[in-house]
C-alpha cells in the first residue's frame, strides 16, 4: 500500500488557504446494499480538526435527478443529489449493488451511468466497496491495474475484465488514486485506511474507537480465513497476540509466541494463520509499522528512539519496513503528517 505523497504535499503547500473539507461523493445505484451505503457516511462523517471542524463533507448522489433509489431490502432511500454532484467531489465511492445489469453481465456501462461518470473531474480519487468495483472496471479506470472484490465474485470479475490484475485474497487494494475493497466489513477497513492516509493514524483510530471496530486491518490480510470464529474446544492465539502487543519494543521470537499458548511452533503457526489470515511474522511486522506510525505522528522522538520503541531495533531496519509497507520513509511520513497537523 502506498501513501499518496503528491496529495499530502499539496495539502501542506496550501496549509494557509481557507478551510475546506475533503468532499466525498457516494454514488447510490439501484439495488444498493443499505449497510454498505452507510459505511462512508459513518467513517468520513466523524473526523474533525483541532477546531472541531469536519475534515470531510460527505454527500450521496444518484445517476438521476434527486429522488428515490431502490435498495436490495424492502425499502428505498431518498437521494438528495443528482449526478452533477460528482463534479465537485475530491473522492467518489461506489458501494455494492445487486442490480448492475449490463455492467455486471457484460462489463458495459449504461448510457445513464456513463454520462454521470464523465462529470468526475480528472485527478479525483475513486474507490469501490465490494461489487461497486464493476462500475470502475466497466468505465476503464482499472485497466492494467490491481483490484479486488468479494471473493465469491472474483472469478467472474476476472473473466469479464481480463486486463485487470484481480487479487481475491486481500481485504482492499490501494493503488494510489483508485482503491478497491472486498465486501461489507472490508469496506470499513478501506474507508478507515483512507482517513489514515489523509489525516494520520490518530484520527483514524479515533473514528474506529467510536465505531467499536478494529482500528487497523491491513489490506493484505486474507478475505477468507479458514477459522474466523475459533472452535471453543481448541486453544486460540489471542493471548499470544496481546502479549506481543505489550512487548513490541522487545525481540520476539516465534517460539516465544508459541510458549504463551503452550503450543508447539508448528501448531501455533498453523492456528495463527487460520485465525488471523497471515503468518505470525507478517502480523508482528505490521503491528510494529503501526506503532512506528503512531510515534512519528504524535511524538518528537528521534528516528533511533522510534525504531527501538516500535521493535525494529535500528532506524535503518524501520526505514526498510516502512518503505516496503507504505512506500515512504519514516522522515517523509513524519514531515507529511506534521504539515497536516499545522494546517488544522
Amino acid at each position: 500500500m502506498s501513501i499518496d505523497r503528491a496529495a499530502h504535499a499539496d495539502r501542506a503547500a496550501h496549509a494557509t488557504e481557507e478551510y475546506r473539507p475533503h468532499r466525498v461523493a457516494v454514488l447510490a445505484l439501484d439495488g444498493l446494499l443499505p449497510f454498505e451505503l452507510g459505511i462512508p457516511h459513518r467513517v468520513f462523517g466523524r473526523p474533525t480538526d483541532a477546531r472541531g471542524r469536519p475534515l470531510y463533507e460527505v454527500f450521496t448522489c444518484s445517476v438521476r435527478p434527486p429522488g428515490p433509489v431502490e435498495t436490495d431490502a424492502d425499502f428505498a432511500v431518498q437521494v438528495p443529489h443528482g449526478p452533477e454532484a460528482l463534479a465537485r467531489a475530491d473522492t467518489v465511492i461506489v458501494p455494492a449493488s445487486y442490480e448492475l445489469g449490463p455492467v455486471f453481465e457484460e462489463g458495459r456501462l449504461t448510457e445513464e451511468l456513463a454520462a454521470a461518470l464523465t462529470l468526475i473531474r480528472p485527478g479525483t480519487r475513486l474507490a469501490s466497496i465490494c461489487t461497486g468495483v464493476y462500475v470502475l472496471a466497466a468505465a476503464g479506470y482499472l485497466d492494467g491495474r490491481p483490484a479486488t472484490t468479494h471473493w465469491a465474485e472474483a472469478e467472474h470479475f476476472q473473466r469479464l475484465f481480463p486486463r485487470i490484475e484481480v487479487d481475491a485474497d486481500v481485504l482492499f487494494i490501494d493503488d494510489g488514486d483508485v482503491l478497491t475493497s472486498a465486501g461489507v466489513a472490508a469496506g470499513i477497513d478501506l474507508c478507515l485506511h483512507m482517513v489514515r492516509r489523509d489525516f494520520g493514524t490518530a484520527v483514524a483510530n479515533d473514528v474506529a474507537r467510536r465505531m467499536v471496530v478494529p482500528p487497523h486491518r491491513d489490506g493484505g490480510q486474507a478475505q477468507y480465513i479458514e477459522r474466523p470464529v475459533p472452535d471453543p474446544q481448541l486453544a486460540t492465539t489471542t493471548g499470544a497476540r496481546a502479549w506481543a502487543l505489550a512487548r513490541l519494543h522487545e525481540p520476539i521470537q516465534l517460539r516465544d509466541l508459541a510458549e504463551q499458548e503452550a503450543m508447539s511452533v508448528r501448531t501455533f503457526t498453523r492456528r495463527f494463520r487460520e485465525e488471523v489470515g497471515v503468518s505470525p511474522g507478517q502480523w508482528l511486522s505490521r503491528q510494529r509499522v503501526e506503532r512506528a506510525r503512531q510515534l512519528l505522528e504524535s511524538t518528537d522522538l528521534s528516528m533511533d528512539q522510534v525504531a527501538r520503541t516500535s521493535g525494529f531495533g535500528t532506524a535503518q531496519s524501520m526505514r526498510q519496513h516502512m518503505q516496503q509497507a507504505l512506500g515512504v520513509t519514516p522522515t517523509a511520513y513524519r514531515r507529511t503528517f506534521r504539515a497536516l497537523a499545522m494546517s488544522e
